[in-house]
């Protein structure tokens, strides 16, 4: 499609406004009156100053449908700090109802794209107080009763796990890029072990060099590890054995005194005994077992090897073992799921009564299967998984399994959220700290991205480890060379105990 401005440079926003609508459309910018014939879909988004008034115009046109909006104000009207910001956010505004007029939909989060949207009420309630903040949400950006509602209970959950984290603290993080096969909705750095098995003790054995060097700079920095977790990909499509070499390296290199341990188990098809029974003993703290659906032709039209019975199995199996703080991860808006099969699923996992649901909203990038043979999703769909969520939160939330965490992600079906639950005293507490950045995340494995956070001026730096497992064996005296750059940032923002 392609949107015609004036008067601006507000092309990025715009552009992510957009993708709210129409996820996989190709976006291209023309000014106005370049004479390009406006084609199928299109929109227009204007901003004219005269006399000390602002005259502000947005369009939509899809199929000879068209949608306009126009709005005026003086200069006067513009009380914040940054007038040309304001600009953007109030032209936003008036092409997203554009969008809704055209399409019928309206998300219910509105404008806003950001992915920690707690972390940017407590800013706003922090500058505002609380009654300032939920109207700025409701008036500015856009946003719904429920899904402020939603927001503002898991910024205090959050806000509770934040106050544990102290000077010095850290997390680290520890990828297994492998999974016995690929999702449909996949767009992660994951390898089937049927095309890559052969790569997985050499990688192991460098994972360990690389976790041994991070702790030698954790040992010289005095830093704390308060979480460890192990994810992927599916970790345990590591063997027994070799789940045993990693998490006794880790132990030897980080200590044992950990707030939280954990390791994403994942896939039921990757669950046995033995692997359970060593993970038990090694001293993880927490699990996570994700059917994803408790449908089996769900299972199978997204490429899953396993059925809702070898997810029940499994999750009896880590419970007889002694495991007594489990997670089970849900998608919502999986193709051919329906509204009533995810009642089902949800319902289902009730039952088991897991300490931890994870209730994700179908999230489509351009590398997933899914997205290249079956085209953009409507918004019918968009609907649909509305529905789901919301289903789900009601449910959970009944049955005291409550909100915790959030975090939303691009291309989400419906514009949708990532929400964490857990019954009280279960929450995980990694999961708030990457989301929050509330301090430094040290990161080991291929595709891992360690993520510093100053604690003098909250600045964040980020390092990259090659993402595909031949790269990170192949270039793994560069991945080592990079670790450097923790130390020169921590000299750069020393640590104020």
């Amino acid at each position: 499609m392609i949107i015609y401005i004036y008067g601006h440079r507000f092309n990025y926003e715009l552009e992510k406004l957009t993708r709210l609508f129409f996820p996989f459309e190709r976006v291209d910018f023309a000014q106005k009156g370049e004479g390009i014939p406006i084609n199928d879909l299109f929109a227009t988004a204007f901003v004219e100053e005269k006399s000390n008034n602002f005259y502000l115009s947005a369009s939509a046109g899809i199929g000879g449908k068209t949608v306009e909006k126009k709005v005026k104000f003086s200069l006067c009207d513009i009380t914040a700090n940054l007038p040309e910001k304001e600009l953007e956010h109030r032209l936003a505004a008036l092409l997203f109802e554009c969008y809704v007029g055209l399409t019928g939909y309206r998300p219910d989060w509105g404008i806003l794209t950001g992915i920690r949207p707690a972390k940017l009420y407590r800013r706003f309630e922090q500058a505002l107080d609380t009654a300032g903040a939920d109207q700025y949400f409701k008036d500015r950006f856009l946003i719904s009763n429920k899904k402020l509602k939603l927001l503002k209970a898991t910024a205090k959950s959050e806000d509770e796990i934040i106050l544990k984290s102290r000077p010095g603290c850290i997390s680290v993080y520890v990828s297994i890029p492998f999974c016995p096969s690929r999702c449909s909705y996949c767009s992660f750095v994951s390898h089937s072990i049927e095309n890559a098995s052969q790569l997985i003790p050499q990688y192991l054995k460098l994972l360990c060099k690389e976790i041994e060097y991070t702790a030698e700079i954790i040992k010289r920095l005095n830093l704390k590890v308060m979480t460890v977790y192990i994810g992927g990909g599916t970790p345990t499509t590591l063997s027994a054995s070799q789940l045993e070499v990693l998490l006794k390296k880790i132990h030897s290199c980080f200590g044992d005194n950990f707030e939280e341990l954990t390791v994403e188990a994942g896939r039921p098809d990757t669950i046995t005994k033995e692997k359970l029974e060593v993970i038990k003993n090694m001293g993880v703290s927490r699990i996570s077992i994700n059917p994803q659906t408790m449908n089996d032709g769900v299972l199978k039209a997204i490429g899953r090897r396993h059925t809702a019975d070898d997810t029940i199995k499994a999750f009896y199996l880590a419970r007889e073992i002694g495991f007594n703080n489990i997670n089970m991860d849900l998608i919502a808006g999986l193709p051919t799921d329906t509204l009533d099969s995810f009642k089902q699923t949800v319902n289902k996992i009730i039952d088991l009564s897991p300490e931890n649901v994870t209730v994700h909203s179908l999230s489509l990038k351009r590398s997933a299967a899914m997205v290249n043979q079956e085209g953009p999703l409507c918004f019918e769909e968009g609907i649909s998984a509305g529905k789901m969520v919301d289903f789900a939160l009601e449910r959970l939330t009944e049955n005291n399994i409550l909100p915790y965490y959030m975090y939303r992600q691009s291309k989400t079906v419906g514009n949708l959220e990532n929400v964490g639950y857990s019954k009280p005293g279960y929450e995980g507490i990694y999961n708030v700290y990457i989301m929050d950045e509330t301090h430094s995340i040290l990161a080991c494995g291929a595709s891992a991205v360690t993520k510093l956070r100053a604690e003098d001026d909250n600045k964040i730096e980020r390092i990259f480890n090659y993402k595909y497992p031949y790269e990170y064996i192949n270039k793994f005296d560069e991945i080592i060379k990079r670790k450097e750059k923790i130390e020169e940032f921590y000299n750069e923002h020393p640590i104020k105990y």
